[in-house]
């Protein structure tokens, strides 16, 4: 897994992700303008270096580029738990801490991916009927 992003890495990926489209290097200069003074070759430069590090694809368009998401906020979010949780010397442990710190809709947002992985599993009658 790449490095977890940056403090403005990850404002504009938060854009590309919300936006779900090719966005232009203006576009997320005139967003994150609204919240901060930033220069246009600042954005420039962190959208290159998200396509360098494979966070976005990018597409000439003239003399400038589009840039596009790779993958999901959510698969982000889920790679940076995975590595985490693969750090720990007590998965078990880190798991049951984690759990612990969650709120009531976070719990129930597992127990839903968790019928959702149960019915997708190989062999799942219950799961077949069901759909």
């Amino acid at each position: 897994m790449p490095r977890p992003l940056g403090e403005l890495e990850d404002a504009v990926m938060t854009r590309v992700w919300k936006w779900n489209r090719p966005v232009t290097v203006r576009e997320v200069l005139e967003d994150l303008q609204q919240e901060r003074s930033i220069a246009y070759t600042t954005v420039m430069t962190v959208m290159d270096n998200l396509h360098q590090k494979g966070w976005v694809r990018r597409e000439a368009e003239g003399r400038a580029y589009r840039y596009e998401a790779v993958s999901t906020r959510a698969a982000y979010a889920a790679a940076l738990m995975n590595e985490a949780w693969s750090a720990s010397d007590n998965p078990a442990a880190a798991l049951v801490a984690f759990f612990g710190m969650m709120s009531e809709g976070q719990r129930e947002a597992l127990r839903d991916a968790m019928r959702v992985v149960q019915l997708d599993e190989p062999g799942d009658t219950a799961g077949e009927a069901g759909r």
